[in-house]
This record gives structure tokens, sequence and C-alpha cells, in this order.
């Protein structure tokens, strides 16, 4: 797989739907957060609200640091029958914006191990709710992972 080509498409959509913010900002969950969702910086230290603002390229430095390092491997780990780069950008993406540890328990997991791409979109688009409602930006979310990984079977 080319590792290049697959953060370049999983970063499409954390832009498109983290949003740029270039001064820290407290997330929904209210944990201070800057750039493309990063809520700490590449020498582990948290972002805090008082942090400095960061310009546009340093927030895509962040980004890709972050799928690169924090993520990747760990969706590659829990995930090895990923065997495009589509496919595994759209996990890479969803890793991002809901965290591996929800990633390793889920069916969706399960369902990549056995190879049943045809059950991962139906998977994916289970995960669209907060606080148990429905969020238009989840669906649209889990709409574009589940296009992108279509993309790859």
């Amino acid at each position: 797989m080319d590792t290049e080509q697959l953060i370049h498409f999983a970063a499409i959509l954390c832009r498109k739907y983290e949003g740029l913010y270039l001064k820290p900002y407290l997330c929904p969950a209210g944990v201070p957060t800057i750039g493309y969702g990063a809520t700490f910086y590449e020498n582990g230290l948290k972002v805090t609200m008082k942090d400095a603002a960061i310009t546009k390229e340093r927030a895509e430095e962040l980004l890709k640091f972050h799928l690169r390092r924090s993520f990747l491997p760990t969706v590659i780990k829990l995930c090895p029958t990923l065997d495009t780069e589509e496919k595994a950008a759209a996990i890479l993406d969803f890793a991002f914006n809901l965290g591996t540890g929800n990633l390793k328990a889920s069916t969706l997991r399960k369902r990549i191990l056995a190879s049943e791409w045809a059950a991962v979109p139906n998977e994916l688009r289970k995960w669209n709710k907060a606080g148990g409602k429905i969020l238009k930006g989840l669906t649209l979310r889990r709409d574009s992972e589940v296009a992108l990984f279509v993309l790859g079977t």
C-alpha cells in the first residue's frame, strides 16, 4: 500500500469534516483543540487554551503527524486485512474522528477482519450519533467514508 496516498485521502476527509481552527478552541467534548482536530502536539504536550495561534501550514503538519503516527499504525494493527489505500483511508478517518478504542471494540472491525467488504458500509453508517441523537455532520462524514471505502473494493 502507498502510505502517502492513504494519508492524502484521509486528510481530505479530515479537513472537510474537522474544519480549520488556527486558534485553540474547545471541541464539543470540552477538550482544547487546534488546527484540524489536534489535541496534542508532536512532543506530546496537550493543546491548551493559552497556546498561540498557528498557521494553516502548521495545521497541515499536525494533521499529517496525527494521521501517520498517532492513528495509522493502530488502524493497520487492528485491521490488517485492509488491502487498498481507499479502504484504509476511510477507516483511518473513522479512527481519527471516533478514536481507535471505538474501532477496536466495533462490529465494523469484525467485518473488516473477516473481509466482509459488502457489510462495511452499513457498519460505518451506524456511527452517526452523539448522545443518542443522529447528527447530520456525522451522517455526512460516514457517507464520505463509505464512498471512499467502496472505491477501494
